[in-house]
């Protein structure tokens, strides 16, 4: 047995980190402990739900559209190490901040089948650094009523 062993399950079902799978409809597929964490929906809620359960409605649009375009092309400039920020919705409705990458999931042809993505909730990161912002705008502002 090596340390190697197991390591696929150990991170698909960690609860720090949301890892969901999807099929080339963007189906849910596979729902991790840390997309439960996260997000408040079960497994067994979210099998073969949409990822509208988790997408505001005013960015669904743009969503489906780079979703579409990623299964035609099998390509997108977040499975590179990019991360994209965006928010997303709980079970009980409130908005949280996201970070994510995705990889392909690929058939024996190398054809497009899905989707996995791993995500972080950045919400508390992004207050903070909003916060951060506003006090050096303030900062700022006081200093040149000064001069």
């Amino acid at each position: 047995m090596t340390i190697l062993d197991g390591l696929g399950d150990a991170l698909l079902n960690s609860a720090s980190d949301a890892v969901i799978a999807t099929d080339r409809d963007g189906r849910i597929a596979f729902w991790n402990a840390g997309a439960e964490r996260i997000f408040g929906f079960t497994a067994a809620e979210t099998a073969g739900q949409s990822l509208d359960l988790i997408i505001p409605e005013n960015l669904r649009a743009r969503h489906w559209s780079g979703y579409r375009h990623t299964m035609a092309t099998g390509t997108s400039r977040y499975g590179a190490g990019d991360l994209l920020s965006v928010p997303a919705l709980t079970k009980d409705g409130r908005r949280i901040s996201v970070e994510f990458t995705i990889v392909m999931l690929r058939d024996a042809t190398q054809q497009v089948t899905g989707t996995v993505a791993v995500l972080r909730d950045v919400t508390k990161h992004f207050a903070e650094v909003r916060e951060l912002k506003r006090q050096l705008a303030e900062a700022g502002h006081a200093g040149s009523a000064k001069a």
